[in-house]
């Protein structure tokens, strides 16, 4: 049986390559909610991206977040990529029940959400390796704190590829690392 899982945009909006991820995962028997945080907007470039997360306030994108998934069963695995993966991860550690949170492209020091102790919710996380909008001590600090809180992870570093690597529409895509990070995510939810 597949897993219920909510797979939160980027800072570019619900772009068609959250939406291609989304029906992959539900092709493979999984439902898949993407909700969207921005309004209908999306952008090419993260500069605008920002500013519209900037506009909106992260504050307010959690409770967006919050209330995408407040009508939801608890056993969720929250995803996400980039700005999503923030999302994901903070619900995964705060929302009762959770699965799994599967970040792409981004990861938070846990106690930077005030999240003192990481439940037990395993983790997976993806990005590639040089790029300047990971955070590699952020990821550090996750993977000490999930260990730390008895849970498992499972770090993967591309080396072809920049962010969001899975999206085709942009110049740092690389399709063979977007395939097997597929790949690798599909194997973690069915372990999950």
């Amino acid at each position: 049986m597949g897993q219920h899982i909510v797979l939160f945009h980027s800072a570019l909006g619900l772009r068609p390559a959250v939406s291609d991820f989304a029906a992959r995962l539900r092709a493979c028997g999984h439902i898949v909610q993407t909700p969207d945080l921005f309004d209908g907007e999306v952008f090419d470039n993260l500069e605008d991206g920002r500013r519209k997360r900037d506009a909106i306030g992260i504050q307010a994108l959690i409770g967006r977040a919050q209330a995408a998934v407040a009508s939801l069963p608890n056993e969720l695995v929250f995803a996400g990529f980039s700005m999503g993966a923030a999302l994901a991860e903070f619900l995964a550690a705060t929302r009762s029940g959770a699965r799994a949170a599967l970040l792409m492209h981004g990861a938070f020091d846990p106690v930077d959400f005030g999240i003192p102790v990481w439940p037990m919710v395993p983790v997976q996380i993806h990005y590639a390796t040089g790029d300047p909008e990971v955070d590699v001590g952020a990821i550090r600090a996750l993977e000490s704190a999930v260990r730390t809180g008895g849970a498992s992870i499972e770090v993967h570093r591309y080396s072809a590829g920049g962010h969001l690597f899975e999206d085709a529409g942009l110049e740092w895509q690389n399709a063979e690392s977007a395939e097997l990070m597929s790949q690798r995510v599909l194997t973690f939810l069915a372990a999950t």
